[in-house]
Formats: structure tokens, C-alpha cells, sequence
């Protein structure tokens, strides 16, 4: 087949591409940083400052130079252990047990099956809706949504006769623009958010309490709010494929590769099989979750009176489990499993793909820990709120919050990657918007983010699986560029935006609580 090379693309769309290819890896970010505040700290050493404690009291603090040997016999002394490994209460070790988890599921070829099985069981009329809320939940299995369901949802366009870029855009606006948004608590989004964001709030002595004061669990402090979201999400995607990118891509024409069968992505038997025993696998480990959870887990009072719930402290550990344990019955009985070494080797799989987040912690762990011990966190957040109390700001906190979230989303097209966005952002929004106004409490910023740094995945060249999703959508049309993808997409990113702010605005103003 002759294909027409590429046009050069012009305007806004070339623009973001050019100016994104000078954009350093967020390692490199990480260095460049670590090595800036040094020098910022030599310059600004012994400077003095005045802000409000979370009792509301005044708090003198001081700038150290960290040039200076006691200071630099800190940053050697901590580097491996206190601000890296053990950084935040261990936090690394959270992130990577969730992992295997999600991991075993994912290689065990669970969520491929899921997959398959529930796209191919409903009608054509419901499958943009369907297309879009499997997106969404595919979040969970990370890579899963991409790999399997984008090419799932072609397939089954090109078999019903319509273009396969209508299913392929469907799709990819659930995987990724609604990437924050989900039914189930605690998935490795929640965590990353949330118990940074826990960190990012008390080491600058912000209160992780939500607006009626009561503490934050951070796995599920956005809860609520997501799983609202799904469903609005879910909706709103299926109304702009019907209404806006159906119509427009219906009258653009499209190839069918000979090499391809339109059954690739039918459910085998060894599938059937494996899903079968993996519900058996889902209630046994539920029913272990149940047993814990009014057992050992259950919720105690202390001898001076604090009530404590060992099961919602342990829900990202008892999550992990489940998934492990409904992977290991699905790989059982479907044949990918075969031995226990399958199973070591599936976990091993997953931490493989871990090693660019063990280097980019070590590096932006040691950045944190010294933006707070030399006191240039909490200079910068001062100055922040300062900035934004002098021109009367603290007045419009609904103003303040969709001015983060517009201006994340501007940084979203340029910056990829959420966790390093969030572990650049987050430790001086968090405390900066809450001096601002106590109304916008941690898990609002949080939410808040997660809705700028999903909405705009799908219209960004710096967007992890771009080139892929790309490379997918040009077996149908191998003439399609970048730009075009880029058109297709914006009315999912720009709609999903819109939509999502008023939801978050809903809630912050009815004082609706966004998770427990």
C-alpha cells in the first residue's frame, strides 16, 4: 500500500511539539534542582521570615545555607535512608507493594480478559459509553487501557462496518483524559496522591484534615469525588463521541489491513476458564478482606479515648492482596500460571518496569527533603500566599481553585508524567493555597490536580503512550499525523475540563466531603 508521507504540521499544535522536545526528563529536572536550591540556599542563608502555624500562631523561620559543612554532613547522612527509602513514613515501599498487586493481575493477563469479555457483551449503541467507562477503570492496570482496550475498541468498530478512529478516540478519552477518575478506592493514583499529599501538609505544618476538620485518609480522601466522576465522565465521553467526533470522523475514510482478523480480541477458552476461576478467587480473597476487617482489623479505642481503624490503614495492603490473589486464580486457570515460579516472575516483571520511579524518587526525595530542611519550601510558600493575599484573593477561593487547575493543565501540555508534576507542584500549592484560605484544605488541592493533569493527557505530544496510540490509529489511517490525532481528541479534553470543574466547584461550594 502506498502511503502519502506526512505534511509539516504549523500553528499551536507544531509549536507545543517543538517547544516540548526542549524539556528535560523529570530526572534531569530533579538534578537541575537539587543542585539550584543549594545555591539559592548559599545566597539566601541566614534570611528570616514570619508565617501562621496550623494553630493559627505566628512562626519564625530561618533559611540554612546549605553550603555549610554541618548542613552538607546532613545531605550525606540522609540521602540513602531518611530522604529517600524511608521518605514520608515510607512511602517508596507503599507505591511498590501496590505494584505487585496490580502486578500479578496485569500478567496474569486478568485484566486483558475483563477486557475483552464486557466489550464484546453489549450493543453497538452502548459501546461509545462503554468504550469510555472502561477506559476510565482501566487506570487500575495501567498499561492494560492502553495496549489492549484502544485496539479492542478499533477492532470492534472496523467489525460493525463504522470507522475504527471513533472507537480508538472513545477509548483513549477514558484511558487517559478520565485517567483520575475511578470506582475503585485506593488504586497506585491514590496512593502517589495521597499520601504526598499528606507529607507535602504536615511538613509545613498544614492540618490533613478536610473542611469540617476531620482527618484525611490519604488513599481515600478523593474517593467520593472520582466516583462521581466516573459516571460524569463516562457520560459526557459518550455525548462527544456521538455528537461531535462520530459525525466528522464517519465522513473521513479509513483502510482495513488485510493481515488483520477482525476476531483477534475475542475471549478464548483458556480465558473463560480463567475468568471463572478468577470470581471464585474475587470472593474467597473478599471474604478474607470481610473476616479482617471485623476481626483483627476492626476499629478500637486507645486507653485515652482516639478511636483508631486499623482496616482503613491497611485498605492499600488488603486492595494489593485482592488484586494478587484474583490474579493468581485467573492465571491458574487459564494456563498462564503454572507453577509458583510463574507467579515470582510476574511480580518480578512488574518491579522491572519500576526502576525510572526508584531513580526519579531518589532523586526528587533528596530535592524535598532539603527544600524543607533548608527552609526554602516554606520560604516559597510564603511568599506564594503572600503574593495572593496582597491582591485579595483569599476573598474567591473557587477562583483560586480553577486557577490551579487551569494552570496545571497549561503545564500538563509541556510536562509529562503525573508524579513528577505532583511532586513539583504539590509541596507548594498544597500549604500555599490553604495559608491563602483554610477553605482549600489538602485533599481539594489534590482533586484539584488530578482533574488538571488527567483532562489534557490526550492533547499533549509529552504524554507517555502518544507515539503509540498514534502508531495504533495509523493501521485504519496511515496518513494521520500528529495534528490530527490532536484535533480529534480536544473536544474529549476540552469537554471533560469544563465539566469536571463544575464538579469540583459543586462540591467545594455545597460542602460536599470528596472522600472518607
Amino acid at each position: 500500500m502506498n502511503v502519502s508521507p506526512d505534511k509539516p504540521e504549523k500553528g499551536f499544535i507544531a509549536t507545543v511539539e517543538r517547544v516540548g522536545r526542549f524539556i528535560p526528563d523529570p530526572v534531569i529536572i530533579f538534578m537541575a534542582f537539587l543542585i539550584g536550591a543549594m545555591v539559592i540556599s548559599a545566597l539566601l542563608g541566614g534570611v528570616q521570615f514570619q508565617s501562621f502555624g496550623a494553630d493559627g500562631g505566628e512562626v519564625t523561620h530561618e533559611i540554612r545555607n546549605m553550603f555549610a559543612a554541618e548542613n552538607v554532613r546532613w545531605l550525606f547522612d540522609n540521602a540513602l535512608v531518611a530522604n529517600w527509602l524511608a521518605f514520608g513514613g515510607g512511602v517508596l515501599g507503599v507505591i511498590l507493594i501496590v505494584m505487585l498487586g496490580v502486578g500479578i493481575a496485569e500478567n496474569s493477563g486478568l485484566f486483558a480478559a475483563v477486557l475483552k469479555k464486557v466489550s464484546r457483551a453489549l450493543p453497538a449503541k452502548l459501546l461509545p459509553l462503554l468504550l469510555v467507562f472502561l477506559g476510565i477503570m482501566s487506570s487500575i492496570a495501567t498499561d492494560a487501557g492502553y495496549l489492549v482496550l484502544i485496539p479492542l475498541a478499533g477492532l470492534l468498530y472496523a467489525g460493525l462496518g463504522k470507522n475504527p478512529l471513533i472507537g480508538m478516540a472513545a477509548a483513549f478519552a477514558g484511558v487517559s483524559a478520565g485517567f483520575s477518575a475511578n470506582l475503585i478506592p485506593a488504586t497506585p493514583i491514590d496512593v502517589i496522591i495521597g499520601v504526598n499529599a499528606q507529607i507535602f501538609a504536615e511538613a509545613q505544618g498544614i492540618p490533613f484534615t478536610n473542611a469540617a476538620g476531620e482527618a484525611l485518609t490519604p488513599a481515600t480522601m478523593n474517593y467520593y469525588f472520582i466516583l462521581v466522576s466516573t459516571f460524569v465522565l463516562a457520560a459526557i465521553g459518550a455525548w462527544v463521541t456521538i455528537k461531535f467526533v462520530a459525525p466528522r470522523l464517519e465522513q473521513k475514510s479509513y483502510v482495513i489491513p488485510e493481515d488483520l482478523e477482525l476476531d483477534d480480541f475475542d475471549v478464548s477458552d483458556a480465558e473463560r476458564r480463567g475468568l471463572r476461576w478468577s470470581l471464585v478467587g474475587l470472593v474467597l480473597s473478599l471474604l478474607a478482606v470481610y473476616g479482617l476487617a471485623v476481626g483483627p482489623l476492626a476499629a478500637y479505642e486507645t486507653a485515652d479515648g482516639q478511636r483508631v481503624v486499623p482496616f482503613l490503614n491497611n485498605v492499600i495492603l488488603l486492595i494489593s492482596f485482592v488484586f494478587a490473589a484474583v490474579g493468581v486464580a485467573f492465571g491458574y486457570g487459564s494456563g498462564r500460571f503454572t507453577k509458583l515460579m510463574d507467579v515470582v516472575r510476574a511480580m518480578v516483571k512488574q518491579m522491572d518496569t519500576m526502576g525510572y520511579i526508584l531513580v526519579l524518587t531518589f532523586f526528587c526525595y533528596n530535592f524535598l527533603g532539603l527544600l524543607a530542611y533548608s527552609g526554602l519550601g516554606n520560604y516559597i510558600t510564603w511568599l506564594g500566599a503572600s503574593l495572593l493575599v496582597a491582591i485579595g484573593l483569599q476573598q474567591f477561593p473557587i477562583l483560586l481553585l480553577v486557577g490551579f487547575v487551569i494552570v496545571t493543565a497549561l503545564i500538563n501540555l509541556f510536562v509529562g508524567g503525573l508524579t513528577s508534576k505532583w511532586m513539583l507542584l504539590g509541596p507548594i500549592f498544597v500549604p500555599m493555597l490553604y495559608m491563602v484560605n483554610p477553605a482549600l484544605t489538602p485533599d481539594f488541592v489534590a482533586a484539584a490536580f488530578r482533574v488538571a493533569d488527567s483532562a489534557t493527557n490526550i492533547i499533549t505530544p509529552m504524554m507517555t503512550y502518544a507515539g503509540i496510540i498514534l502508531a495504533f490509529m495509523r493501521k485504519y489511517k496511515p496518513e494521520l499525523t500528529f495534528g490530527d490525532m490532536i484535533a480529534m481528541m480536544l473536544p474529549y479534553s476540552m469537554a471533560f475540563l469544563c465539566a469536571w470543574i463544575v464538579l469540583l466547584v459543586g462540591f467545594f461550594a455545597l460542602g460536599i466531603p470528596l472522600g472518607f
